[in-house]
């Protein structure tokens, strides 16, 4: 329904979830947060969904938390209260691929939603700002060094200064910038590209590219997936499918 603070729907092996408190820039109170919790919980048990979609509405990716909501919640000492966090900690944490399409600004914690996902499609119109610093707060560091690296983080993270689309592509925050009337088919067929992979074989991938980014065992866990994966009936069907399309050659031609 157009009036939920989130809308959500599973086709062709992508689940969307849209923000949708257009009047407030999308920004993240707590129904939106639980909302999405709620939506992402459904989507990783759900085996029709291969990847997973977080975009804003026309124009707004997403405007940050909900500061009236905030400012409250602080006036009344209540220092755990933070749920656009616990949003984006739920989105980082799922073990599918996730697809951030920010159409317009990702702003504080709407930034570090989009950082937690696994790749970022945005328009031309688009533009990133780490602003915790201005209110005291340390917003999206980790996530943001992850992505730019710690000279860029702490610039970015110190300053609060805007990041237009094409400095994001530039400093590697985004995978691709796209112009506006372009957007939707970009990330549609970007997000049809990852649904159409083994969704095994991409959720091993994420695990084994996580660890090797924060300097876990990625070759062990790269290992342990091989040892899984290799001919199992998702491997042998898929390679099977794949060496009958190379007339002349065999089985032997790939791994």
């Amino acid at each position: 329904m157009s009036d939920d603070v989130l809308v959500t729907s599973v086709a062709d092996g992508i689940g969307r979830m849209r923000l949708n408190r257009a009047d407030k820039r999308n920004a993240i109170n707590e129904p939106l947060a639980r909302a999405i919790l709620a939506a992402m919980e459904a989507f990783d048990a759900d085996d029709a969904v291969r990847v997973i979609v977080v975009e804003g509405t026309d124009g707004s990716f997403c405007a940050g938390a909900d500061m009236g909501e905030a400012l409250a919640a602080a006036e009344a000492g209540d220092r755990r209260f933070n749920p656009s966090r616990d949003a984006a900690s739920r989105v980082a944490s799922s073990e599918k691929p996730t697809i951030a399409a920010i159409d317009g600004p990702a702003y504080g914690a709407g930034a570090l939603l989009s950082c937690g996902c696994d790749l970022r499609v945005v328009s031309d119109r688009s533009r990133f700002r780490f602003p915790g610093s201005e209110y005291g707060l340390v917003v999206g560091a980790a996530a943001l060094t992850s992505l730019v690296g710690p000279v860029l983080a702490k610039e970015l993270i110190f300053t609060s200064r805007p990041v237009d689309a094409d400095e994001a592509l530039r400093i590697g925050l985004v995978n691709r910038v796209v112009p506006v009337a372009e957007f939707e088919d970009a990330v549609t067929e970007l997000a049809t590209s990852v649904a159409v992979a083994s969704p095994l074989a991409t959720r091993w991938a994420k695990q084994v590219i996580n660890a090797a980014a924060t300097g876990g065992d990625a070759s062990g866990i790269e290992g342990q997936a091989d040892l899984i994966l290799r001919g199992g009936a998702d491997h042998m069907e898929r390679f099977g499918h794949a060496t009958a399309r190379v007339t002349g050659r065999g089985s032997s031609s790939g791994s």
